[in-house]
């Protein structure tokens, strides 16, 4: 997943993404523990949208997942989301977890999408060795037919984190640093857990995940119409795809009760601004750094 998505958010209106403008001023951007507080209104809606998504339907979206993100890559092909170049400016651990200069890196991206984060990092440091994964067989397909993919710097293959054990393309205690960047979101709550075991298995004692997700109250979450809902903080587009929106205390927990230590778990809130309209938005996200402990108990 993108933060760019949530201009599409249950609504048909493309205009506000097109537009949009992410502010990198310190006047527009804040770090820290505390969540986003709701505007009177905000509350309310939310208050007031409480209907729940049927039980059949929450069964279909869950046996149709894959299917559903295969669809979305087949509807947007490599268009709808911009590069991530500014993936190493907000996680320095991508460059800062080096013993020293020029160390060769290896780095494991769960859930690559069609490559907006990888090809950058590989682009930006030659020293690293990637291997990435995503759910959807379009998706990976759409990666190994980029021009820059080069399969003597980086490993892509198929792969449900929830099921598919990494440990069959990557060697165990392996992995100097892995990121899931919008990537849990879009994972049942009650298999979240399961991701996290599978990715633990292949990271170097002492090394890291890099997490950066959406955060309650994002504004993509207050976009939602009534019956979008499918449980507390979690929902469903119009195409299937569903999106968690995690608090740092729910985030914890996940990542301690497998086994990791917290490093850093703190919340990121940002204006948007569509010049078009004159309108700023708030978003919410969750960035975080969780380590394999360097001796297990």
């Amino acid at each position: 997943m993108d933060e760019s998505r949530m201009f599409q958010e249950n609504t048909s209106d493309n205009d506000f993404n097109s537009v949009a403008l992410i502010c990198e001023d310190d006047a527009f951007q804040k770090k820290g523990h505390s969540a986003r507080t709701l505007s009177p209104e905000e509350a309310e809606k939310l208050a007031r949208d409480q209907a729940l998504v049927s039980d059949f339907k929450k069964l279909k979206l869950e046996k149709d997942a894959q299917k559903n993100w295969d669809l979305f890559y087949k509807r947007n092909s490599t268009n709808f989301f911009k590069d991530r170049h500014w993936t190493t400016r907000e996680f320095e651990d991508l460059k800062a977890c080096r013993e020293f200069e020029d160390q060769k890196l290896t780095i494991l991206e769960a859930g690559c999408g069609v490559g907006n984060c990888l090809f950058p990092l590989l682009e930006e440091d030659l020293n690293i060795f990637a291997y990435a994964c995503d759910f959807s067989p379009r998706a990976v397909e759409y990666v190994k037919k980029n021009a820059l993919y080069n399969i003597e710097r980086c490993k892509v293959f198929q792969c449900d984190l929830t099921k598919d054990d990494l440990l069959e393309n990557i060697p165990a205690d392996s992995v100097d640093v892995a990121t899931l960047i919008f990537v849990l979101s879009a994972i049942h709550p009650d298999k979240m857990h399961l991701a996290l075991q599978n990715i633990y298995k292949v990271l170097k004692p002492g090394k890291c995940v890099l997490f950066r997700d959406y955060g309650l109250y994002d504004h993509a979450m207050l976009r939602f119409k009534s019956g979008s809902k499918l449980g507390e903080n979690f929902y469903v587009r119009q195409d299937g795809t569903r999106s968690y929106f995690f608090t740092d205390e729910f985030l914890s927990h996940l990542f301690m009760a497998v086994g990791y230590e917290q490093v850093v778990n703190e919340y990121v809130l940002r204006e948007t601004v569509n010049r078009k309209e004159g309108l700023r938005v708030p978003r919410v996200f969750l960035q975080s750094k969780f380590r394999k402990p360097i001796s297990e108990a």
